[in-house]
């Protein structure tokens, strides 16, 4: 865990972003590299952390864990050369490795594959689409046509698919046992609209009615201090892409 802090904390930031996909699209059949492969522009995970919408492309340092995809045996084919760099990756270790260095060019990227799934078993709540296996992987139909199942927990977008769905009429297809899914901590410059938000709300507090809060034993040159690093900590995470919200600002004291 400490080396971890210390490889998404570096150049004085000090705050990551959590994202997750709860399942992880993977069509039923498909490898990593085909899901990969599949996926486009948009990340196949959401941000859980407020903030707005994860930029792709945009990102400082991460650290990436798959569960619940099965290690393949690369497939020899002597003398074809791989279509792609992407192709030529031999473990799913170095698939998604390249997937997250080719995704986000220029950032710290470091990535996991475990092949144990979440159990999704009771009293796990099932409100997963009916587009998904036992095992939570993704097919071109539902396994009953006469149930569209119940919904999943994170609105996971997939080319052409939607793991979210919903019945009026009730029935629910068979449990899902086990799903995969994907967790991530970003350092990224969406951080910097969530850090400055809250600088400039507590900027914006009239001192006079805390004086309670004060007299407690917290002294205001150690607030306002405090909010200076908060306000520094704010642009740590701030590219030439972000509007320069804080440029014209002024400190009230």
């Amino acid at each position: 865990m400490l080396h971890l802090a210390e490889a998404l904390s570096f150049s004085g930031r000090k705050v990551v972003a959590a994202l997750a996909a709860v399942p992880f699209p993977v069509v039923h059949g498909h490898s990593l590299l085909d899901t990969l492969r599949t996926q486009q522009q948009a990340m196949p995970w959401k941000l859980l952390s407020s903030g707005g919408e994860q930029q792709v492309s945009r990102c400082f340092a991460q650290s990436v864990v798959l569960r619940g995809i099965c290690k393949e045996k690369p497939s020899s084919c002597p003398g074809k050369r791989p279509h792609s760099a992407l192709q030529a990756c031999e473990t799913e270790e170095e698939i998604l490795q390249h997937y997250l260095q080719t995704s986000f060019p220029g950032a710290f990227s470091t990535s996991h594959v475990l092949e144990q799934p979440c159990p999704t078993l009771p009293p796990y709540p099932q409100f997963f689409s009916s587009l998904l296996t036992k095992q939570g992987l993704l097919l071109d139909k539902p396994l009953d046509s006469t149930s569209t199942g119940n919904v999943c927990l994170l609105n996971v977008t997939w080319p052409k698919k939607t793991l979210t769905g919903g019945s009026k009429e009730g029935g629910f297809p068979a449990a899902v046992e086990s799903i995969p899914v994907v967790s991530a901590l970003q350092s990224s410059p969406v951080l910097h609209t969530v850090l400055h938000g809250l600088y400039k709300e507590l900027r914006a507090l009239d001192m006079r009615r805390w004086a309670s809060f004060f007299s407690a034993g917290v002294e205001e040159e150690d607030f306002r201090e405090a909010l200076h690093k908060l306000r520094a900590l704010a642009e740590c995470y701030k590219t030439h892409f972000e509007a320069d919200e804080s440029e014209d600002e002024t400190d009230s004291d």
